[in-house]
């Protein structure tokens, strides 16, 4: 699927930071991205431990750019906006102090315009990747928090899933917003959304707190009038399978073909995208931040070099949107 979005980004110098810079499983990816002139990887990190990893591991980072965060010329420019982004939360030699810290340099060093976005999370958790975000680059205009979705891909189908890695427990009014970022997100990567909004009830047939707030976020959803294909509360067989659907919902405008699912919580999302993945023989792209104002993205600490070469070209793509 990225083979066909690669052509958008490709010979533009889409400048992507890497926070952990000496990391082998970095590098091996940075090393490709360079080679094939996809995007201009900058590692983050001590020059000296990158190029000797780099050679340990035998990988080419020639023409990749290196960026110490101790020494970076910009860094006295780099506190005073830390500063004040911060408003009166971080004093300069705190801010100094975090800026130590590739995640919080990464992120200000996009901040700052010296790159378009940040895919971090090989060794960082995923609090530490999206805490800086939240706290420097911020969400969008109307946007209250940060998202995020999978592209499931097997062969020619893709499906979308969404927030399966951020919100725990997500209110009706961030089951809304989710349901328009996701829907947005799989536009851009092709997908024209049909989107069921999942529950353990299918239009009534069951009660409950987590059914009531799906259910609301899919009449709130109908009151704003958008422009994809939605329903909801769905139970997920009643989504995809068109035999299902005539017996459950036979008016629904989704009838047994939905592409996109926005889970009531993290637990089923979690589980949803990695029984399609382990199971089902899904390769699972993401996860892909949504809501924020530049693309920061983050990674499975378990992730491999080919997933961490994958997730930098979707966050440069995403810079695009």
């Amino acid at each position: 699927m990225l083979d066909t979005l690669i052509g958008k980004i490709k010979g533009k110098n889409v400048r992507i930071v890497l926070p952990e810079g000496s990391e082998p499983r970095v590098l091996e990816a940075a090393s490709k991205l360079q080679k094939e002139g996809i995007l201009q990887p900058i590692l983050l990190g001590n020059p000296d431990e990158i190029i000797n990893a780099a050679r340990e591991y035998g990988f080419d980072i020639e023409g990749v750019k290196l960026v110490n965060p101790l020494t970076f010329e910009k860094l006295d420019e780099m506190i005073d906006l830390m500063v004040e982004l911060r408003r009166g939360k971080v004093d300069a030699p705190t801010a100094k102090n975090m800026l130590e810290h590739t995640n919080y340099f990464g992120t200000m060093y996009v901040k700052m315009g010296y790159a378009e976005g940040l895919l971090g999370g090989a060794t960082y958790s995923t609090a530490d990747t999206v805490r800086p975000a939240l706290q420097l680059i911020k969400t969008k205009p109307n946007n209250n928090i940060v998202s995020s979705c999978f592209i499931m891909v097997n062969g020619d189908e893709r499906l979308v899933m969404g927030d399966c890695s951020i919100n725990i427990d997500p209110s009706e009014d961030d089951i809304v917003e989710i349901a328009l970022e996701t829907a947005r997100t799989a536009r851009f990567f092709g997908i024209e959304p049909i989107m069921a909004l999942l529950s353990y009830s299918t239009l009534g047939s069951g009660k409950g707190p987590s059914v009531d707030k799906m259910r609301k976020a899919a009449e709130r959803l109908k009151n704003m009038k958008v422009d994809f294909t939605f329903d909801g509360e769905f139970q997920f067989d009643a989504a995809v399978s068109d035999t299902v659907s005539k017996l459950k919902a036979p008016q629904s405008p989704i009838g047994g073909k939905a592409n996109t699912f926005i889970f009531p919580n993290i637990d089923a999302g979690n589980i949803g995208y990695k029984i399609t993945q382990r199971l089902g023989g899904y390769e699972a792209i993401g996860p892909i931040l949504q809501g924020l104002n530049a693309p920061i993205n983050d990674l499975s600490r378990g992730c491999t070099s080919d997933e961490i070469y994958q997730m930098a070209i979707v966050t440069a793509i995403a810079t695009t949107m």
